[in-house]
């Protein structure tokens, strides 16, 4: 509805209109005065434009259509009209589709998301995939779908609908459609097949032409993008960001007006377009001058496309009165419609052109039926030039209006009507002949030699339309389609007699070929006509008549082919007395084709009449005599000689055209159409031969006749060598013609018997996944295979697990039908086939011999084929190759040929068999055991007898068990020709020795495991042996176990578990001390061992330092880390919703610091010259991959040890009575302020002005040092450089700054990463439910102790003054009255964080100007103590005023916790004056217990690290429960059980703390909600919540809308899987600046969301995206699986997919675990990549 200002003037004009004479005209020249003033203002659009079109222009002409104000008009159209039954959604480029494998008429019928959502085909067989645009929704066409053929939004009200509507519409309504349909759209037309030289008519002509022109540039498809933007730097003088929107433009419209000007400067800037574009790529850009007001009238006509949408779309019988206008005949005989018009001028129209045309014909002519056929007809009338056009043309198919032959080809009653009003077929394969001409040669053939691959691309779209039409065949045959249908069909022979014989190939003799001749265009042909020749076959057969009308058609064109003719007279050969006349003709010297059509139709309409019993009809429509099966088999026959030829390397000299297209010829994707034709061919030659006969045409085309008959000896050993592959190959395909028997019509078989053998000898070579199983099965015109509906009977499911995909394997009962030489198998998939069976059969203890399965019986007209096994030349054949084995001529036979003739024997025995024991008293003619017997037995030279010396070949052993059992058959045949008991026969003759063989195999077997046994006894007690001698020479190891005392000491049996329970605790007092444990580890570089020591050269783990937002509270906030020390808190205090951290991870690998900056130098070195190395590793930021796992790293972390701290326990007593915490915190902070003096003074102080200052507080300055002290540990250099090493890194990118090792924030930084990592390990021990100790791999413990010693370390080596000051900040925090103004709040501070800190700085306030210091075990224990009384009391503090929503007391509460809490809770509401001092003292227990959880979890495994000592057994086990593990965490850190004793504890000292931090203007805003604080546990990050059926995100990736643009250009929706965003990737609209770099939105929301690190399912693709840099990236496996346990990327297959949450779990733990990075790599290392993915810009 035209929206805007509604002016009395548009009514007025409308009046104006209806009452003139000529209606039209006189509103053509009311657009002759507005259009140009509308449109005239610049090249560029402006947002006026719009709004004057609507007020100026559309408005009016609404008002003349409906005759009233619009508004009101539509009110009262919309009461009495129904809504349509079609839904006709034009789908996008990209959009998802559905089809319904159960009920879609043809693989076409398609539904869009919405009507899919809101169907019964849901809940059935779906498949799902892209469209490539232009198509629209089948939903509620009722010739689309079997049964719901609507979904419930379109499902009709009532039948007559369109009916009602046309009698709604009000006569005077209709008339004014009609009129200014007429008028407007034949001025749309007229504008939009608007050519360069026209002049606008009387009626548009501008009263005063102006001299403004634009040069207007089009797209297309032969120049790139920088072509163009060069071009119009060069032409038009523009800049190049200019010539990129330009660009960007003309790609996306179709064409752009690059100048304006007079008509002289746009024709000098075309002709320098053309020029310069001319220069680069050989042709120039299409440029066209157009004056101002022509511009302007082909916007408004393009404006009148979708406006000419949206009046349809208010009414049926505005649709029909568009459609009646739009296809009703022209008054000039030689003009079309006005449709027809649009559809020839398509190919010259641009790209947005013909956009508004082809929607604008889906939602009219389309819509409705009668206007749909009317258009079909006018289609198929224009059909050749149209394709005509469209193949000169160079834009996409989907764009071009050929594309909408699937919307009316593919409707069943309109296709029939087409063949019978048009004959349409006719029309289609004269359109691929006319458009072939140019590749006929003088015999009518084609010969496809330098043909031009895109037209000829084009060309073979056609071919999809000729599908179309076939794909439903007619159940009711009239007389008229039968006629009609006959005559396409003669002109499609044409078609197939170009092809017959095309592109003969000669053997090469003498040098190899020179040129490679063309063979994938004749390929790619018989490609297309796979299905289309398929699908004529299914028509014929549908009628009887018409089945003996098109054979006796393709008989005669196969008469008339005169290729590949025979050059010699008719001659007799001779073979055991039986004589063949027949022409000689060698495959090896004559032209052969692979490519014969005709003569492969002909045998599939010979087998449908065979299988419909027709097949004795023929003598009334084709004289018998003239059926000469001879030659119907003599091609197929030579193209499966030529096969085996080239099989035996005998067309070696012809290149790799002739065996690619061999490979093909026999593939899956061309066999049904062409190989087993052959075969079929040959069958059907088979039957209706003399089998003597056809065995000797056999021998002859393979050239084996001479050798065979005894006349030919040779002692080339490459002639012999090929006569041998070719033997083998020719007695396969006897196999074939007699054994291949599972074909509908030549037995009793049906489709599904076919389809579940196929299956079998699939699964035969090995397990396969589904999707291995479709590419193994060749799909009809649907696309289906019918494995869904045989797979249960033959296979059984074994499930996928992590990863991988789920398997078939093959059910053993139906192992009996696997025959080893089945024709499908190429040869590669034979040598499997046996392998696994063989190997199957042994394992299950039975022989080796793979017999030939028993097949079904030939229907009649093929029973003749079993005579060839028991004819004179096959029991001759099979003699010669015996006996050659047996005489031992070694270079005339080979195992294979054995094989074969051994599998024709047992082929012949089992026929036999069957007769036998199927025959009812008539005497079996079939006699191969027979003749096997008795030919040759005069001279022991019998088939029978020459088996028995076969036997004892010893080359030959793995036939032996064949061999043994065709003897068995033998024995057993004979018996049933006796009319005797097989059983009892076997028994005497055969079982005894079998028995006897099977006892000497298990006598073997027995022998063998005894050995074995034997072998395993002599092993074990090697190692038991060298495991004592290891116990004794490491005797003091086993002295340090549990059971033992501190320094081996022992300790009395009664006070063992009491003093094992006191040495459980990390800190204080009464810590435990460090175990003495010596540690040896080995270089994985040079193997070298070395024990770690701290002044040993250091032993480096290999480290990835990585920012990190897994633990965030706050999703896409990014810390400032600024590093200059301006005022800001971060890094020295870490904020309590963790934004951004600092993680270290370790595969624990080890290497000396030497051998790791060797081999890091010749990385450095080797990968410069790799190609895309730099997407791998980033070498400027020191990145390498680990030399043993390529896990991906960027620093080492030197591996410290523990420092040996021996505990005196009375001292610490004493010193526990003197030290109390008040003291403590005095000593502290007269050191501080000590320390503070001295920094401060000056260089001219004198040093008795500093004493004297001092004064009295001398005493307590040094105090600290009385209760303990000790020298510092030394470290190696190595050690000491490994820790500058590890440290500059965790400072560069944690703070994503320069290296700088003088920076102040260092030792910050290594503390940060040193509790991020900790806070990270826990989260994921408690995530996944494991204990907190013990559960650790290695490589995580060996690289979280790594990590922790490190950062003790730390202090060692940077200024001791600035760790002071570090510590006196964060001290800061706890005692107010030491903080700063910048000191953070109790809530802006991660208390984790702030005890790393303070712990591993406190021992710097030790240091004195003279000597290096630090503190004793003593003082370190009591130091640990209280900062963690401290910081756990102040965490107490944060975790109760973060919770305010406690419930009310309860009467009769009682216990001590519970009183305590509750008391504390009272106090900390009278000091904030904000709480409710009424609550459950349980309750706030409770939430302070599991509130602080988290914080002890860290804070015992930070303290094991640091010092060594072992936890408690209760913490490494999850039987615990949750109030025995807190008591557990409590016991380990000395802190007490009940933790609001601390607040009694240390009362004194609590209480004015607690009032300062209760006071902070921080705490005041929380406790008013002007802030939101951090909840306690902080709440567990965790991947978003996935719907289990994929399709419901293909709904959520339909309507998603791009934010930054409106166009309908393909959109990929992207998701975050971190926090659920939904992005618009791989787009321009979306691009935004990075750092400098233009990036695509992932790349950007990355940056935001997770630091860099970012895991996005790209929901149209189904694949996951992993992203750690701006760089680099790498796919991942979606998380959705189909039925059948495989992911599908890119929706290939379409089948529906179903979340599967173990892979989506494993998904996430890569995530928690920060190993993104490394499985980017990973990825990368596997992957080659020629052509780098740009990462940057998804």
């Amino acid at each position: 509805m035209a929206e805007g200002e509604k002016s009395i003037s548009g009514l007025d004009l409308s009046k104006k209109w209806r009452e003139a004479t000529d209606s039209c005209a006189e509103l053509l020249r009311y657009l002759r005065e507005q259009v140009p003033q509308i449109y005239y203002l610049d090249t560029e659009s402006h947002p006026q434009e719009e709004e004057l079109v609507q007020r100026r222009l559309l408005y009016p002409l609404e008002c003349f259509l409906f005759g009233e104000d619009p508004q009101d008009a539509l009110e009262k159209l919309k009461q009495g009209s129904t809504s349509s039954q079609l839904c006709g959604r034009v789908f996008k480029e990209g959009e998802t589709v559905y089809s319904c494998r159960d009920c879609a008429i043809d693989p076409t019928c398609v539904l869009c998301m919405d009507c899919f959502q809101d169907s019964v085909h849901k809940g059935h067989r779906y498949k799902m995939h892209a469209s490539s645009g232009g198509g629209f929704c089948d939903c509620g066409d009722v010739e689309a779908w079997k049964i719901g053929p609507c979904c419930s939004k379109h499902d009709p009200g009532t039948a007559t609908a369109m009916e009602t509507d046309e009698c709604a519409m009000e006569p005077g309504l209709c008339d004014r459609a009609e009129k200014l349909f007429r008028c407007l759209l034949r001025y749309t037309t007229d504008m939009l097949v608007w050519e360069e030289s026209l002049e606008l008519s009387a009626q548009l002509q501008p009263s005063v032409k102006g001299d403004t022109y634009f040069c207007v540039l089009y797209n297309d498809e032969h120049h790139s993008y920088d072509h163009v933007i060069y071009t119009l730097q060069r032409s038009v003088k523009c800049n190049r960001t200019d010539a990129q929107t330009q660009t960007t433009l003309i790609d996306k419209e179709g064409r752009w007006a690059v100048k304006k000007g007079s008509l002289l400067s746009c024709q000098q800037a075309k002709d320098l377009i053309r020029f310069n574009s001319e220069h680069i790529s050989l042709q120039p850009l299409r440029v066209e001058i157009l004056h101002a007001a022509v511009m302007a009238h082909q916007s408004f006509a393009l404006r009148l496309g979708s406006w000419f949408q949206q009046i349809i779309s208010y009414s049926v019988g505005f649709r029909q009165v568009f459609c009646q206008v739009a296809l009703e005949p022209s008054a000039e005989e030689d003009h079309p419609c006005l449709i027809s018009r649009l559809m020839l001028h398509d190919a010259k129209m641009y790209k947005g052109a013909r956009k508004v045309v082809h929607e604008l014909i889906f939602c009219s002519a389309l819509m409705e039926t009668e206007f749909k056929r009317l258009f079909a007809i006018e289609f198929t009338k224009h059909y050749l030039q149209l394709q005509k056009d469209f193949i000169n043309d160079d834009h996409e198919r989907s764009i071009s209006i050929t594309a909408l032959s699937v919307q009316i080809f593919t409707v069943p009653t309109l296709a029939r009507h087409l063949i019978e009003a048009g004959n349409v077929i006719k029309v289609i394969v004269f359109t691929v002949m006319e458009l072939l001409r140019d590749y006929l040669d003088t015999n009518n053939r084609f010969h496809f030699q330098g043909y031009n691959s895109d037209k000829f691309f084009r060309v073979q779209a056609i071919f999809h339309d000729l599908r179309y039409i076939l794909i439903s065949k007619p159940t009711v045959w009239t007389e008229e389609l039968r006629k009609e249908f006959l005559e396409g069909f003669k002109v499609f022979l044409g078609l197939l007699s170009s092809m017959q014989g095309m592109e003969e190939v000669k053997r090469q003799f003498g040098q190899h070929i020179e040129l490679e001749p063309e063979w994938e265009a004749g390929f790619s042909l018989q490609m297309q006509l796979r299905h289309i020749l398929s699908m004529f076959q299914d028509w014929c057969s549908s009628d009887d008549k018409l089945l003996f009308l098109t054979f006796k058609e393709c008989h005669k064109t196969l008469m008339r082919c005169s290729n590949q003719p025979f050059h010699s007279e008719a001659s007799d050969f001779y073979m055991c007395k039986h004589i063949l006349h027949i022409r000689p003709y060698k495959v090896s010297q004559e032209p052969v084709s692979i490519h014969l059509p005709i003569s492969r139709l002909i045998a599939g309409l010979y087998l449908h009449l065979c299988r419909t019993g027709a097949i004795q009809h023929l003598h009334k429509y084709i004289d018998p005599e003239s059926c000469d099966y001879t030659l119907f088999g003599e091609h197929p026959l030579r193209c499966v000689v030529l096969a085996a030829q080239v099989s035996a390397e005998m067309w070696r000299r012809n290149g790799l055209s002739l065996v690619s297209q061999m490979y093909y010829y026999q593939d899956v994707k061309c066999r049904d159409e062409m190989y087993d034709k052959d075969i079929l061919m040959l069958q059907i030659t088979a039957s209706k031969m003399d089998p003597n006969h056809f065995l000797m045409l056999i021998l002859l085309r393979f050239e084996l006749f001479d050798v065979f008959n005894g006349s030919s000896s040779g002692k080339d050993q490459e002639l012999l060598k090929q006569w041998n592959r070719l033997t083998e190959e020719m007695l396969y395909l006897l196999i074939v013609i007699i054994g291949e028997r599972y074909v509908p019509g030549v037995s009793h078989v049906t489709k599904e018997d076919v389809t579940m053998r196929e299956v079998i000898h699939l699964l035969c070579i090995e397990p396969m996944a589904h999707s291995s199983l479709i590419k193994g099965l060749p799909d009809n015109e649907s696309h289906e295979t019918g494995l869904e509906s045989v797979i249960p009977k033959v296979a059984t499911f074994r499930k996928p697990g992590v990863s991988g995909h789920g398997l078939y394997e093959v059910k053993k009962e139906c192992l009996p039908e696997f025959n080893p030489f089945f024709y499908h198998y190429s040869k590669s998939q034979y040598s499997k086939a046996e392998d696994s069976q063989k190997k199957r059969r042994t394992q299950e203890g039975n022989d080796k011999a793979l017999r030939p399965p028993v097949p079904p019986a030939f229907c009649p007209t093929f029973s003749g084929i079993v005579r060839l096994l028991c004819c004179d030349v096959l029991i001759h054949v099979l003699r010669r190759v015996l006996q050659r084995a047996v005489e031992d001529r070694a270079t005339q036979w080979t195992e294979a040929m054995i094989q074969r003739a051994l599998h024709l024997i047992a082929q012949a025995l089992l026929e036999e068999k069957c007769q036998l024991e199927t025959s009812t008293g008539d005497e079996v003619l079939f006699d191969f055991s027979l003749k096997a017997r008795k030919i040759g037995s005069e001279h022991g030279k019998s088939v029978f007898h020459l088996l028995a010396k076969v036997k004892v070949i010893p080359s030959l052993e793995a036939q032996t068990d064949m061999i043994k059992w065709i003897l068995q058959m033998f024995e057993m045949v004979k018996c049933l020709r006796e009319n005797s008991s097989p059983t009892a026969a076997l028994s005497m003759e055969t079982t005894k020795p079998e028995e006897i063989g099977h006892d000497k195999e298990k006598a073997e077997r027995k022998r063998k495991a005894e050995a074995a046994k034997l072998h395993r006894q002599k092993i074990m007690a090697q190692m038991s042996a060298m495991q004592r001698n290891f116990i004794e020479s490491n005797k003091m190891l086993y002295d340090n176990m549990p059971d033992s005392g501190i320094q081996g000491e022992p300790i009395p049996t009664e006070s063992c578990v009491v003093e094992q329970k006191e040495l459980c605790v990390a800190l204080g007092p009464h810590r435990g001390s460090t175990p003495a444990e010596r540690e040896v580890l080995t270089c994985i570089l040079c193997q070298e061992e070395q024990e770690v020591a701290a002044q040993s050269p250091a032993m480096v783990l290999t480290a990835c330092v990585q920012r990190s937002t897994v633990l965030t509270q706050c999703r896409g906030r990014i810390l400032t880390n600024k590093a200059d020390g301006t005022g800001t808190t971060y890094p020295l205090f870490m904020s309590p919703d963790l934004a951004v951290g600092t993680h270290t991870g370790s595969c624990g690998h080890v290497m000396h610091a030497t051998c790791w900056q060797k081999y890091f130098e010749a990385v450095q070195n080797t990968t410069r010259n790799r190609i895309h190395a730099e997407l791998i590793i980033d070498l400027e930021n020191g990145e390498y991959l680990c030399p043993l796992c390529k896990s991906l790293c960027n620093t080492v972390v030197p591996v410290i040890p523990l420092e040996p701290l021996k505990l005196n326990y009375e001292n610490a007593e004493i010193v526990g009575q003197h030290l109390t915490l008040p003291r403590w915190i005095q000593i502290l902070s007269a050191r501080i302020k000590g320390l503070k003096s001295i920094n401060e003074d000056t260089e001219s102080s004198s040093h008795d002005e500093d004493m004297g200052r001092c004064g009295e507080g001398q005493a307590d300055f040094r105090s600290i040092l009385s209760f303990g002290v000790q020298e510092p540990r030394k470290f190696s250099d190595s050690i000491a450089e490994m820790l500058v090493v590890c440290a500059t890194t965790v400072h560069r990118v944690g703070l994503q700054t320069g290296p700088n090792e003088l920076c102040p924030y260092v030792p910050t930084m290594a503390w940060n990463t040193c509790a991020f990592t900790i806070q990270a390990i826990e989260n994921v021990l408690q995530e996944e439910d494991k204990p907190l100790f013990g559960s650790l791999q290695n490589r995580q413990l060996a690289g979280l102790k790594a990590v922790i010693q490190f950062s003790g370390a730390q202090r060692l080596k940077s200024s001791q003054a600035v760790i002071q000051q570090h510590f006196t900040d964060m001290l800061g925090v706890l005692l107010p009255a030491m903080s700063r103004e910048n000191t953070p709040s109790l809530f802006e501070v991660d208390f984790f964080h702030l005890l790393v800190g303070l712990v591993l700085s406190i021992p710097a306030l030790y240091q004195e100007e003279a000597v290096d210091l630090q503190p004793s075990a003593v003082s370190s224990a009591y130091n640990h103590l209280y900062i963690l009384h401290l910081v756990t009391t102040a965490h107490l503090l944060q975790v109760l005023l973060s919770s305010s929503d406690f419930p009310a007391v309860a009467a009769g509460e009682e216990g001590e916790e519970a009183r305590a809490a509750a008391e504390l809770y009272v106090t900390v509401a009278q000091q904030s004056g904000g709480l409710n001092s009424d609550v459950s003292g349980s309750a706030v227990a409770e939430r302070v217990r599991r509130g602080m959880a988290p914080f002890l979890r860290c804070s015992a495994l930070f303290f094991n690290g640091l010092t060594g000592v072992p936890p408690p057994e209760e913490l490494s086990s999850t039987a615990v429960t949750s109030q025995g593990h807190v008591e557990a965490l409590c016991s380990y850190l000395a802190l007490p059980s009940n933790v609001f004793q601390l607040f009694q504890d240390h009362r004194e000292t609590v209480t004015p703390l607690l009032h300062r931090w209760c006071k902070s203007p921080a705490v005041t805003k929380i406790l008013k909600s002007e802030i939101q604080a951090i909840r306690y546990p902080r709440r567990r990050n965790h991947l978003i919540d996935l719907p289990e059926d994929y399709s419901a995100l293909l709904n959520q990736a339909s309507h998603f809308q791009c934010p930054n643009s409106t166009d309908d250009d393909r959109k990929h929706p992207t998701l975050c899987l971190v926090c659920g965003t939904m992005l618009c990737s791989q787009s321009s609209c979306c691009q935004t600046q990075l750092e400098g770099d233009d990036v695509g939105a992932c790349t950007a929301h990355a940056a935001t969301c997770g630091a860099g690190v970012g895991i996005f399912l790209r929901i149209r693709e189904c694949e996951i995206v992993l992203k750690a840099s701006k760089t680099r990236g790498s796919t991942y496996p979606a998380p959705y699986l189909d039925d059948y346990g495989e992911t599908d990327p890119q929706l290939g297959r379409g089948n529906p997919l179903h979340l599967c949450p173990e892979r989506y779990r494993k998904l996430h733990q890569l995530w928690q675990q920060h190993c993104i990075l490394e499985e980017i790599a990973r990825s990368l290392e596997v992957v080659n990549v020629m052509f780098a993915f740009e990462w940057q810009m998804l």
